[in-house]
């Protein structure tokens, strides 16, 4: 269903609303991240290597929508704060594969703390039906574009 037409896109502030929303999202996390030493979107990485399984670079690319380029420098930044280590794969040498170290196992294993607080924070000023009705036309949203992520956390459902 088409909702916009060049005459009346300019009205519309959804594009700039959701962009605004996820800045505001990076924003709080950031502040509560800060104890740990990461930033959200190092946080990111490390959720999607945990809970999502990616087990490589081009995984995270992927998933985040990053350039390869600044996956790397990410992985360098997370590397030296020793939260995942980078190995070769067993089957094909060429691959790298990304595991968390021990640090990086116990920071992902904050997320439904840091979640719940920086969420909270976020949607505060909505009601419960209000908040649910969000998620379900966000949800709707994603799976009709066949996102990976959002398919799979249905999935387990």
């Amino acid at each position: 269903m088409a909702h916009f037409t060049p005459e009346n896109f300019q009205d519309s502030l959804l594009g700039m609303l959701l962009g605004r929303t996820e800045q505001l999202k990076n924003r709080i996390l950031d502040k509560h991240l800060e104890p740990q030493g990461v930033t959200a979107q190092q946080f990111k990485v490390l959720i999607m290597i945990a809970r999502f399984g990616a087990e490589a670079p081009a995984d995270l690319c992927r998933m985040l929508s990053l350039d390869s380029g600044s996956m790397t420098r990410m992985l360098d930044r997370l590397e030296q704060k020793d939260l995942l280590a980078r190995t070769r794969s067993e089957v094909d040498r060429r691959q790298i594969r990304l595991v968390l170290t021990e640090g990086g196992k116990a920071l992902s294993d904050l997320l439904p703390q840091i979640g719940a607080q920086a969420m909270n924070e976020m949607v505060g000023v909505l009601d419960d039906s209000e908040l649910a009705m969000l998620e379900k036309i966000l949800t709707k949203i994603l799976v009709a574009s066949a996102d990976p992520i959002t398919l799979a956390r249905i999935a387990e459902r």
